[in-house]
């Protein structure tokens, strides 16, 4: 059975840290673009990183830069979502997602976690 599952998050203070992990099972991400979403309360679901599967093509949206950090490590069947300087505009939930393209666009990744909820307090 396919299944990617998220965790890390949880309730972090104002320029605290969080690293969210994005765990396959039932298929290798080794050959997916591995892909990092995230929605805001009344917001639709917004591309925040990707990376591809050579980790060679990496894009973090301008919002995050600088602040967060996107990796895989093929060999744990892992993705990564290192997130620093948090702040309480960064809160909603955390999905990641596989597919083929590397792109921010929802539509073209064909696997997806739950989510894990992240909240930045002030």
């Amino acid at each position: 059975q396919v299944q990617l599952v998220e965790s890390g998050g949880g309730l972090v203070q104002f320029g605290g840290s969080l690293r969210l992990s994005c765990a396959a099972s039932g298929f290798s991400l080794a050959n997916h673009v591995i892909g990092w979403f995230r929605q805001a309360p009344g917001e639709e679901r917004e591309g925040i990183a990707f990376v591809n599967s050579r980790s060679d093509d990496i894009y973090v949206t301008d919002s995050v830069k600088g602040r967060f950090t996107i990796s895989r490590d093929n060999t744990k069947n892992t993705g990564y979502l290192q997130m620093n300087s948090l702040k309480p505009e960064d809160t909603g939930i955390y999905y990641c997602a596989t597919g083929p393209v590397a792109t921010t666009i929802p539509k073209f990744y064909a696997h997806w976690g739950v989510g894990t909820q992240v909240t930045v307090s002030s």
